[in-house]
C-alpha cells in the first residue's frame, strides 16, 4: 500500500499490475513473456528500440523558468518549453501510465556520496527496467527500504504527443524541468534518452551549483593510484582505450572531478557493438552476457549469435551491462584527481599528430572544440572527410555555455598540475582514402608511454600550423610517424590540408571567442586564411 500512495502522490492512480524493482531475471522473463525480446547464445536480452535507435537532439528540451531563464545555455542545444505546457504533458503522460502495466525502479546517479542522487525511474517496458537497473547505481536492499527520490523520470515510448496540442516538435521529446526535478521521455523507445536526462541534470547541478567538473569521458586507475580520464567522441576509441586489462576502469562515460577525486556517476556501461569482436575488444565482448541488454542487433541467419557486422537496423547497435560484468573494475568507482588526461580524437585528414602535449591554454581550447571527424561511408552524402565538432566532447548535454566547463577544467589542470595529451587515433600519411588509419598497437603503446612516464625525458618539437609538442621518439611506435608530415608523401599537400583543418578550426570557435580569454584564444591554431 506504501508503494501505491508513493504512486498516487506523484499522480499516478494503477489500474493494471505495477512491477517494483525487479531482478534481472525477472525483468528478462517478463520482457520474454510479452515478446519483446529474445536471449541470444551468449545469454543477453537482445530487444529493439522502435522507430528511434538513437537520440533526436531536436526534441529534448528544458521548462524555462525563473530557474533557469539566465543560466541555461538556449539555442541550438537547449530548446525552452512553458511550464504551463509541461504541466499539461505530464497530465497526459500520467494518465498513459495510470492505464498500463507500469515497472518502477529506484536508483541513483554519483558514486561519491555527497553527490549522490536519488532517481525514481517509471517505465512500461520491462527491457527499458533492465537497462535502468544496469546502467545506474543501484541501492542495496537496505537503502531501499527508506529510498526516497529527488529526481523522477516518467519514460513512455507508447505515448505519442500531439505537436498542435502539446507544444512538441513532433510526436516524441525528452522534456527537463530543473525546478520540479522531473524528466518526460515519451514516443521514443531509445533508452539513451534516459541515461542522457540524467547526465544533463548533473551536467547543471554539479558545476554550477558545487563547482564540481561534470565530464563525458571514461577513467581508469593504474597499480600506483595513478588516475587518467580519456573525452573522445564516438569512434575516437574511449571506450576500447580505457579498457585496460592492467588498469582498473573507474567508469566509461560520465565522471565528476571534485578537489580530490573523479567519480563515476553510472554503475554501468553503454557499449557501442558495432564489428565487435572477441579478439578486438574482449573485456566488452565477455561482458555480454546474462542480465545485459541488446539493443537493435541483429543475428546469423538460422542462429541467436549475434552478428555485430549487420547493421541493417543502425550503426548504433548497443549493449547495456552493470561496470561489474567488466573485469577489473574499481569497486568504489572512485579514483584521485587525474595525472594524465587524454583528449581523443579521429582526425581523418590525416594532419593531427598521433600524440601531442597541450598547454592548458590549448587544452581549454581543444577542450571547447571537440574536434573528430567523419569518413565516407558511415552517413548517406558523406562523400570526403567531414570535420565534426562538439563542444567539450559532449555538446548535446551541455545545458550551461562551453566557457563555464572548459574555464572549470583549466583551474583544475592547474591546481592538480595535470598533463593533457591530444591522441589521434585516424589516419597517417595522408587523408581517409590515401593515408592509414594509425595502428591501435601504436596507438596502445603511446598512452602505456604516458602512463609509465617513459616521455618525461624525451624532447619534443613543435607542430607549426597547430602549435603542438610532438615527442620526437617513443617506446614501440615508429619514429618516423610521431611527426605526420614527414608521412605524407607531398610536403605541400600536406601544408594545405593542415591549413584547411585549421581554419575549419577557426570558423568552429567564432561563436566563442567574445566568452573566452585570450589565454584560451591563444591556445588555437595559427591559420592563413586567404
Amino acid at each position: 500500500m506504501e508503494y501505491l500512495e508513493s504512486l498516487r502522490n506523484i499522480g499516478i492512480k494503477p489500474s493494471k499490475e505495477v512491477y517494483w524493482n525487479l531482478s534481472m531475471a525477472q525483468l528478462v522473463s517478463q520482457t520474454l513473456k510479452r515478446n519483446q525480446g529474445i536471449i541470444t547464445s551468449s545469454g543477453a536480452l537482445a530487444c529493439d528500440t522502435g522507430e528511434f535507435t538513437g537520440r533526436s537532439p531536436k526534441d529534448k528540451y528544458i521548462v524555462l523558468d525563473d530557474k533557469t531563464k539566465d543560466s541555461i545555455w538556449w539555442g541550438e542545444v537547449n530548446h525552452p518549453f512553458s511550464p504551463e505546457d509541461f504541466d499539461s504533458l505530464y497530465d497526459s503522460i500520467i494518465n498513459h501510465l495510470s492505464d498500463r502495466d507500469i515497472y518502477v525502479r529506484d536508483v541513483y546517479a554519483c558514486a561519491k556520496p555527497e553527490y549522490r542522487l536519488n532517481i525514481r525511474v517509471i517505465t512500461e517496458t520491462a527491457w527499458s527496467n533492465l537497462f535502468v537497473n544496469n546502467l545506474f547505481l543501484r541501492p542495496n536492499e537496505k537503502e531501499l527500504e527508506t529510498f526516497d527520490h529527488e529526481w523522477l523520470i516518467l519514460n513512455a515510448p507508447e505515448f505519442k504527443a500531439v505537436p498542435e496540442l502539446h507544444k512538441t516538435r513532433q510526436h516524441n521529446f525528452t522534456i527537463i524541468n530543473f525546478t520540479k526535478k522531473i524528466i518526460l521521455i515519451g514516443g521514443s523507445g531509445y533508452t539513451g534518452e534516459i541515461k542522457k536526462g540524467i547526465f544533463t541534470v548533473l551536467n547543471y547541478i554539479l558545476p554550477f551549483e558545487k563547482k564540481v567538473l561534470s565530464m563525458h569521458c571514461s577513467a581508469n586507475v593504474g597499480m600506483n593510484s595513478d588516475t587518467s580520464v580519456f573525452f573522445g567522441l564516438s569512434g575516437t576509441g574511449k571506450t576500447t582505450l580505457s579498457a585496460d586489462p592492467s588498469r582498473k576502469l573507474i567508469g566509461d562515460d560520465e565522471h565528476g572531478w571534485d578537489d580530490e577525486s573523479v567519480f563515476n556517476f553510472e554503475g554501468g556501461c553503454y557499449a557501442k557493438c558495432v564489428n565487435l569482436s572477441e579478439e578486438k575488444e574482449p573485456q566488452i565482448f565477455s561482458a555480454i552476457r546474462t542480465g545485459t541488454l541488446l539493443e537493435n542487433v541483429r543475428f546469423f541467419e538460422g542462429t541467436d549469435i549475434v552478428d555485430y557486422d549487420n547493421v541493417s537496423v543502425t550503426e548504433n547497435t548497443r549493449a547495456a551491462y552493470p561496470i561489474n560484468f567488466i573485469d577489473n573494475t574499481m569497486h568504489s568507482s572512485i579514483g584521485k584527481a587525474p595525472n594524465n588526461i587524454f583528449f581523443l580524437t579521429c582526425d581523418a585528414f590525416g594532419v593531427l599528430p598521433p600524440i601531442s602535449k597541450l598547454s592548458p591554454g590549448q587544452a581549454m581550447y581543444h577542450f571547447i572544440s571537440g574536434y573528430t571527424a567523419k569518413v565516407a561511408g558511415t552517413e548517406a552524402g558523406v562523400t570526403e572527410p567531414q570535420t565534426t565538432f562538439s563542444a567539450c566532447f559532449g555538446k548535446p548535454f551541455l545545458p550551461l555555455h562551453p566557457t563555464h566547463y572548459a574555464e572549470l577544467l583549466g583551474k583544475k589542470l592547474k591546481e592538480n598540475n595535470v598533463t593533457v595529451w591530444l591522441i589521434n587515433t585516424g589516419w597517417s600519411g595522408g587523408p581517409y582514402g590515401t593515408g592509414k588509419r594509425i595502428n591501435l598497437q601504436y596507438t596502445r603503446a603511446m598512452i602505456s608511454a604516458v602512463l609509465e612516464n617513459k616521455l618525461e625525458n624525451v624532447d619534443f618539437i613543435t607542430d607549426t600550423v597547430f602549435g603542438l609538442q610532438m615527442p620526437i621518439e617513443c617506446e614501440g611506435v615508429p619514429s618516423e610517424i610521431l611527426n605526420p608530415k614527414n608521412t605524407w608523401d607531398s610536403q605541400s599537400a600536406y601544408d594545405e590540408k593542415a591549413q584547411h583543418l585549421a581554419e575549419q578550426f577557426a570558423q568552429n570557435f567564432e561563436s566563442f571567442e567574445a566568452f573566452t580569454s585570450q589565454e584560451i584564444l591563444s591556445g588555437g591554431p595559427s591559420t592563413q586564411i586567404k
